[in-house]
């Protein structure tokens, strides 16, 4: 099965939580965090454990790379591990690492969050350089077995001072960067429909919500901007097509559910429970849409 029929089928099976390991040493519970020595088993222990708790309730897992680069080598091998563990348990990874760079840069980019310690099944990248950013990855993608996240519409306010300038055709940055992704992607679909170009659409904007989905309906969306930036369940069920078609990230929220839940023995237990929650919410919102 290629990847993104992969992801299709999890997102029917377990609904469309994707669970970001933006994990900062910060978040992990003082007592669990004294039984490990050193940085690299804190952070990969506490993922796992999080990770076992969740794989049946959620589609997909969202690692941010940024959080383990700060901790320098000790940070980078606990990434490389949660990588590799969430291939372990036959779950999805999505590395974000935004790579936005061209030609021999990009190839090896390709390479080192395609292959070997730093493998992931799907890749985030910054389409602003230009479509030529996005083409050294293709050969990946045309094997079937990798994906990336473009961005296109993202959830930050600072979007607006790029992405919403409307060009003399009339449109705007990112309507233009929907239709040239979508086009590159159109003869690498999967048996689903979707093509593994995706596109990063923020649901913080909901004026724009059908016509985006209508006019990339080929495209699979990662959806950040639930919860701590406002997003709603109602606002993402506009993005998705019939409860499909896209993934709602979701990071502190679910990581830090044991502080709100005030169980921090069990902290992926509280973790599992607010994924369970999210994912009824936007399933019901999916459902009052019909």
């Amino acid at each position: 099965m290629v990847i993104i029929d992969k992801l299709y089928e999890k997102v029917k099976e377990n609904g469309v939580v994707c669970l970001g390991l933006d994990t900062s040493l910060t978040y992990i519970p003082e007592e669990f965090k004294a039984k490990f020595t050193n940085n690299e088993d804190r952070l990969f222990n506490f993922n796992k454990k999080i990770i076992d708790e969740t794989l049946d309730v959620v589609a997909c897992y969202k690692v941010q790379i940024a959080y383990y680069e700060a901790l320098g080598l000790e940070g980078l091998k606990a990434y490389s591990r949660t990588l590799k563990y969430i291939k372990e348990k036959g779950a999805i990874s999505i590395a974000d690492i935004k790579r936005g760079d061209i030609a021999a840069t990009a190839t090896m980019y390709a390479k080192a969050h395609f292959e070997g310690d730093f493998e992931a099944d799907f890749i985030t990248l910054s389409p602003y350089m230009g479509m030529d950013s996005i083409e050294p990855y293709l050969p990946y993608l045309e094997s079937g077995k990798k994906g990336v996240f473009s961005l296109v519409r993202t959830s930050n306010k600072g979007a607006e001072d790029i992405e919403y300038i409307e060009t003399t055709s009339g449109k705007r940055v990112y309507d233009i960067v929907g239709e040239k992704l979508r086009e590159m992607g159109e003869g690498i679909k999967g048996e689903c429909g979707y093509s593994p170009i995706g596109g990063v659409i923020g649901c913080t904007h909901v004026e724009e919500a059908i016509k985006i989905r209508k006019d990339l309906s080929s495209m699979f969306f990662l959806i950040p901007g639930y919860g701590a930036q406002g997003g709603k369940a109602e606002d993402v069920a506009m993005y998705l097509n019939d409860g499909n078609g896209g993934v709602v990230n979701s990071s502190r929220k679910i990581l830090l559910a044991y502080k709100e839940q005030g169980d921090e023995e069990n902290f992926a237990k509280c973790a599992r429970k607010e994924a369970i929650r999210m994912r009824d919410e936007i399933a019901l919102a999916v459902n009052n849409l019909k």
